[in-house]
């Protein structure tokens, strides 16, 4: 391999020739061998600094344009672009466990649009530190990214995902109106209920777990950018952060403004522990949802079999003809991570020493990977699983007709103890409910058929 010699304050480097990355990212790469390769910095949070730098760059022209002039304006526009379409991807090849404020990370972006920047321009013009760097800091960039990341995961693909199932579940709604089943609470038989009622319940907790993403989201739009090291400004030009948050929401066609106070801007990262913590209950609600499904499903001859879900493949190496339902155990696997996830994300959140936080990275990796997950798992539920559902109406007749808890229905005529005796001896006996309330004298046939009707009880 080719190398070429780069220096930064501590002295010279030697960086692979055919890497727009310089010193001091080369330094995290040798100091940081940690995860390499699969826990390295997630793709969102390289793409938000490409946003970001190139926002800072529009502002730095409007309030600094004898330091960031025209032509350097230019050529960090293009290089930023290119961070943000994912084809410098592998110029960033620092790891998530670094320097906890993110600094390095930061240095990659500012020393790869300097490298492409002096490219594209044909000459050495752009420091990564005094240019693209400009009227900022890691400490303010990195949380800057770390929202604008999380913005963007989450409208552009977790509330899309979140969509396609709430229609998947409101046709299945409307196309199991009539379908009357067997309702169960504590894992067992409970009183009737439409498999549309049942359905509603589900595709209500999506709309709920939705509804509380939207509102942490608009938390997590409060931009840090314009605090620099500590919060003070220092360094930045006047009115550099709210400018910069109008370029970024520009860019992004987000409605991002900067943070109010930076010095919480800065620590604190309660906006992602609140945002996360939306994540975990729709984690909860998939969950499940994915476990009524399995149930629902189970058989196909000695479970509840009620509902079928689509066949997919295999389900045993030995069993022939086995089938599983693999969806759902995809579903409930992302939700275990996910709740893991959050426990990182809280605690690290609570570990802010006076004006920085520096967690930062592992945060980012855990949030993000939360809301990729449940983006990737709902997408792939709703349209390998969720599509297919079947309800198997002669089933349900079957167990509802067969439930003990309709007995529920002869409380108004022979009261709660005397229903309650019916049931038992049904059960003791295995004889059906009418034939219990005859033989223990509370109704006669005749009238135990006029007020026993359990469609009529949902």
């Amino acid at each position: 391999m080719e190398y070429r010699i780069e220096h930064d304050s501590m002295g010279e480097v030697k960086v692979p020739a055919d890497r727009y990355w310089a010193a001091q990212t080369e330094r995290s790469r040798m100091n940081f061998p940690i995860g390499v390769g699969r826990e390295t910095m997630p793709e969102e949070i390289i793409k938000a600094f490409g946003i970001l730098k190139e926002a800072a760059a529009r502002a730095n022209h409007a309030l600094k344009p004898d330091r960031m002039t025209d032509r350097k304006l230019e050529a960090v526009v293009k290089a930023c672009g290119e961070v943000r379409s994912g084809a410098l991807m592998e110029h960033f090849p620092l790891v998530v466990f670094q320097t906890g404020s993110g600094t390095q990370s930061n240095m990659n972006a500012n020393e790869v649009i300097a490298g492409r920047g002096n490219e594209i321009l044909g000459e050495k013009l752009l420091h990564p530190n005094d240019d693209i760097n400009m009227s900022q800091s890691s400490n303010d960039t990195y949380p800057t990214a770390m929202h604008i990341a999380a913005v963007m995961t989450i409208e552009d693909e977790l509330i899309p995902a979140i969509g396609e199932l709430c229609t998947t579940f409101a046709r299945l709604e409307e196309e199991n109106r009539d379908a009357v089943k067997s309702g169960r609470t504590h894992l067992q038989d409970a009183v009737p209920i439409s498999f549309a009622q049942e359905i509603s319940g589900w595709r209500a907790s999506l709309i709920q777990a939705e509804r509380m993403i939207k509102l942490a989201t608009e938390e997590l739009k409060a931009l840090a950018l314009g605090g620099t090291a500590v919060g003070t400004g220092l360094n930045a030009p006047a009115g550099f952060d709210v400018k910069v948050a109008e370029e970024v929401s520009r860019l992004t066609g987000k409605d991002f403004k900067t943070a109010e106070n930076k010095f919480h801007a800065l620590t604190s990262k309660d906006e992602m522990v609140f945002a996360h913590g939306a994540l975990k209950a729709l984690a909860a609600d998939m969950m499940k949802i994915a476990n009524d499904v399995r149930w629902l499903s189970s058989g196909p001859r000695c479970g509840l079999g009620e509902i079928s879900i689509p066949e997919n493949e295999p389900g045993s190496s030995i069993m022939p003809g086995k089938v599983n339902p693999t969806q759902c155990e995809q579903v409930t696997m992302v939700a275990v991570q996910v709740m893991g996830n959050d426990a990182a994300v809280g605690m690290a959140a609570s570990q802010g020493n006076f004006e920085l936080n520096v967690f930062m990275p592992v945060i980012a990796y855990n949030f993000l990977q939360s809301a990729r997950l449940l983006a990737d798992s709902i997408r792939a539920f709703n349209s390998n699983c969720a599509v297919g559902i079947k309800a198997d109406r002669e089933k349900m007749k079957n167990n509802l007709y067969n439930s003990l808890m309709l007995v529920t229905a002869l409380n108004p005529y022979i009261g709660y103890e005397n229903a309650a005796k019916t049931a038992k001896l049904a059960y003791r006996e295995n004889i059906s409910l009418k034939e219990a309330c005859v033989k223990l004298g509370f109704l006669s046939a005749e009238r135990f058929d006029e007020v026993f009707k359990p469609e009529e009880m949902i």
